[in-house]
């Protein structure tokens, strides 16, 4: 972690005056994660808080939704959807230069590798399994009883999300990537027909995005909630197995190749059972459209990371270019995920 990028005596005095029992002084470090929304630890007499903000500079349209993060954690607080604490949300870009959010700090045990080489084999299918119930647990939550009726707009998830990536694409494309073009043009004329299934969905659903406790395999907390909405549950768990996918290590973060049984890890269609017995389904067509669609979203999340590392705008611009590099390969996956479909 790194200091702050903002002057921590007008956050002290903001939090002074809207997050309750707030003490200050506050001695502020930047977390290394959180490529979009640039993410800080503030300790201070009274506590330790986490402020997330937008990034500053030129932004793409609806990207960088702090203030939807911040609404959804805290329309959860009383489900079996384990969120931090939300304190308050900042909509004066005058006090730092962009919207920001104050949360409570969750002490808890991180993953970025999904093998979980620390863990013993036993507690690795405990954890897997934690994962998924969290999963179902976000797709059965009532949307109406948590206010979240509104959350996201009407008609077929898929098309609107197609749509606006696409978009989102284009609007940050810095050279032509054929693949994505083909898959782009497959999505297109593949959506399937809408199931009138409508949930809430979490966008980013990853292991790396959970906290665990410190010391039992449950899931206390879910986090970047950027790119929740109303939507259609499968992109969620489609996610997950596309994660899975990619090469394991520090860049891919996934179980490609990996003897998962030896190491007490589900398999992806084990994963997906476990899931649809939860949700009371008796299995999922066409799994591969769902595959498709998941490698395109990240394919166009990861050109936009780049765009903003070539703008000048990234948290970590060395690691942005990096994660922007990987576009052609998202694109290829999908188009390989398409043939399956």
């Amino acid at each position: 972690m790194s200091s702050a990028s903002f002057d921590p005596a007008a956050v002290e005095a903001w939090m002074a005056a809207h997050v309750p029992g707030f003490r200050g002084p506050i001695t502020v470090e930047k977390f290394a994660t959180g490529q979009s929304n640039p993410t800080f630890k503030l300790t201070a007499p009274s506590g330790v808080y986490v402020l997330r903000r937008k990034p500053p500079g030129q932004l793409l349209k609806s990207a960088h939704a702090v203030d939807r993060e911040f609404r959804v954690q805290r329309a959860l607080a009383a489900t079996d959807v384990p969120v931090a604490r939300m304190y308050a949300l900042c909509d004066d870009d005058s006090v730092i230069g962009s919207m920001f959010y104050v949360m409570d700090h969750v002490q808890g045990r991180t993953f970025v590798d999904p093998r979980l080489p620390d863990v013993a084999s036993m507690d690795r299918s405990a954890i897997f399994d934690d994962m998924n119930r969290v999963l179902a647990a976000i797709h059965s939550v009532d949307l109406e009883a948590t206010g979240l009726g509104d959350y996201g707009p009407q008609g077929n998830y898929y098309q609107r999300q197609i749509d606006r990536w696409t978009k989102q694409y284009r609007a940050s494309e810095t050279e032509p990537v054929a693949d994505m073009d083909a898959l782009i043009d497959w999505l297109q004329n593949n959506v399937p027909a809408d199931d009138g299934k409508v949930t809430l969905v979490h966008g980013d659903y990853r292991i790396d995005n959970l906290l665990f406790a410190p010391d039992n395999p449950t899931c206390i907390a879910v986090l970047d909630w950027e790119l929740s909405t109303l939507g259609h549950p499968f992109a969620d768990l489609a996610a997950v197995i596309m994660q899975w996918s990619l090469p394991p290590g520090d860049t891919g973060r996934g179980l490609a190749g990996v003897d998962r049984k030896a190491l007490g890890i589900p398999e992806d269609q084990a994963f997906i059972d476990a899931y649809c017995a939860r949700m009371g389904l008796p299995g999922i067509d066409s799994f591969g459209f769902y595959l498709a669609f998941c490698f395109f979203r990240m394919a166009a999340i990861l050109q936009g990371v780049k765009r903003r590392a070539l703008d000048g705008n990234a948290s970590n611009p060395e690691r942005a270019l990096e994660l922007g590099a990987f576009v052609p390969a998202f694109a290829e996956g999908g188009l390989a995920a398409a043939k399956t479909a």
